[in-house]
C-alpha cells in the first residue's frame, strides 16, 4: 500500500493491538474497536477501506452488505476458519475476504493434548486439591495413553501435529479426512471411515472445520456408535458438537472425559470477562456441573507464536487486498 489505508478492526482484545501494531509500519492506519461485528455495529467501519474480523464476527449477507454500503472492499479474518462467512455474498458484492490459513498448527495441537493429559490424570482436581491441603489420591485415577487408540477427525496441519505427538505416546491412530494424506502422518496412523473410528478409539479428537456437512458431526447417532466412557475433545469449532446429545451422552456415562476448548455459542462468552454477571445459557451452565468435564475459552491459537504469525500473514493478506495485488489466502465461493 502506498498511501495510509484505514483497517477498523472488530472484537479487539489487548494483545491483537500490540501484535498487530508490531507488525504494520506507517502505511497502515488501525482503528481497533472492542465490539464484536454485527448489524449494529457495521457503521464503526465507515471510511475503512477493508475491515479486520475473528472467528465469532458476523459476516453474514446483511452484514456484509452493509459493510459495502460504508465503502469497506475488503475482509482480512486474523483465523483459519471461515464459517462465519457468506462467501457467495462477498463474491457479489465484489468484497475480497483473505484468512489465515495456517499458524502455528503445534499451538492448538500441544493445547488438544494437554487437555487430554488433565482430564486423563484429573490435574484440575488434584491442583485444587493441593491448595487446600487435601494429598489424598481417591478419585485421581487415570490410565495410560501408551498403547490406546486416538481418534482423529480432520488431518490437515492441526490433525497432522497432534498426531506427531500422540504418536510419540505410543498410541494407535486411526484417521478421517475426505483427503487422506497418509505420507505427512506417522507410519502408525492408517485412515478408515467414520464408524470404524467411532467404534475403536478410546479418545476421538476433533479438528475438522465447520461446514454444513459436519455440523453436528457428534450426535446421538455418532455418539450411540462410540465406547462407553470414551474421552472426547474438541479444539477445532463448537458447531461440530450437538451439546445437548453430548449432555445426555455425559449423564448416561458414554462420554466419560469431555475437553472442549470451543462452544457453539460462545460468541455471547468466550473472550469477555463475565465473571461479575450471570450467565443466562443454561446449556453452558449445565456442562459446567459435570467433574469430568475440562472447557477452556478458546485458548488454544493462545501462544507467542501462534499469534506473532497470525499477525504478520493478517497484516500482510491487507496489504495486498487494500492495492488490488493477488492475495494467495484469498477465499472464494467454492473454498
Amino acid at each position: 500500500m502506498t498511501a495510509q489505508h484505514l483497517i477498523t478492526v472488530y472484537s479487539t482484545q489487548p494483545y491483537d493491538e500490540t501484535f498487530l501494531r508490531q507488525m504494520a509500519s506507517a502505511d497502515i492506519e488501525w482503528r481497533f474497536v472492542k465490539e464484536a461485528l454485527n448489524s449494529d455495529t457495521v457503521l464503526l467501519a465507515a471510511g475503512s477501506q477493508a475491515i479486520c474480523a475473528f472467528v465469532n464476527d458476523d459476516l453474514s449477507a446483511p452484514v456484509l452488505n452493509k459493510l459495502k454500503q460504508a465503502g469497506v472492499g475488503a475482509v482480512a479474518l486474523r483465523c483459519a476458519g471461515f464459517n462465519n462467512v457468506d462467501l457467495t455474498a462477498a463474491m457479489q458484492l465484489n468484497i475480497r475476504v483473505a484468512r489465515v490459513p495456517a499458524y502455528s498448527p503445534e499451538a492448538v495441537a500441544e493445547h488438544c493434548v494437554a487437555m487430554m493429559l488433565c482430564l486423563d490424570r484429573k490435574l484440575h482436581k488434584a491442583y485444587n486439591r493441593v491448595r487446600d491441603d487435601n494429598f489424598s489420591l481417591q478419585g485421581l485415577l487415570g490410565f495410560n495413553l501408551h498403547g490406546k487408540t486416538v481418534g482423529l477427525i480432520g488431518t490437515g496441519r492441526i490433525g497432522q501435529a497432534t498426531a506427531r505427538i500422540l504418536h510419540g505416546f505410543g498410541m494407535n491412530l486411526l484417521c478421517v479426512d475426505p483427503h487422506p494424506q497418509p505420507e505427512l502422518l506417522p507410519a502408525s496412523a492408517r485412515y478408515v471411515d467414520l464408524a470404524t473410528l467411532y467404534r475403536d478409539s478410546d479418545v476421538i479428537s476433533l479438528h475438522c472445520p465447520l461446514t454444513p456437512d459436519s455440523h453436528h458431526l457428534i450426535n446421538t447417532a455418532a455418539l450411540a456408535q462410540m465406547k462407553d466412557g470414551v474421552m472426547l475433545i474438541n479444539t477445532s469449532r463448537g458447531g461440530l458438537i450437538d451439546t445437548k446429545a453430548v449432555i445426555t451422552a455425559l449423564k448416561s456415562h458414554k462420554i466419560g472425559l469431555l475437553g472442549l476448548d470451543v462452544y457453539e455459542q460462545e460468541a455471547d462468552l468466550f473472550f469477555k470477562d463475565l465473571s461479575d454477571q450471570m450467565i443466562a445459557d443454561e446449556v453452558f451452565q449445565r456442562l459446567l456441573t459435570f467433574p469430568n468435564v475440562l472447557i477452556t475459552g478458546h485458548q488454544a491459537f493462545f501462544t507467542v507464536e501462534a499469534l506473532t504469525q497470525i499477525s504478520q500473514v493478517t497484516v500482510n493478506n491487507l496489504r495486498q487486498l487494500c492495492t488490488g495485488l493477488p492475495c494467495p489466502n484469498e477465499l472464494t465461493a467454492h473454498s
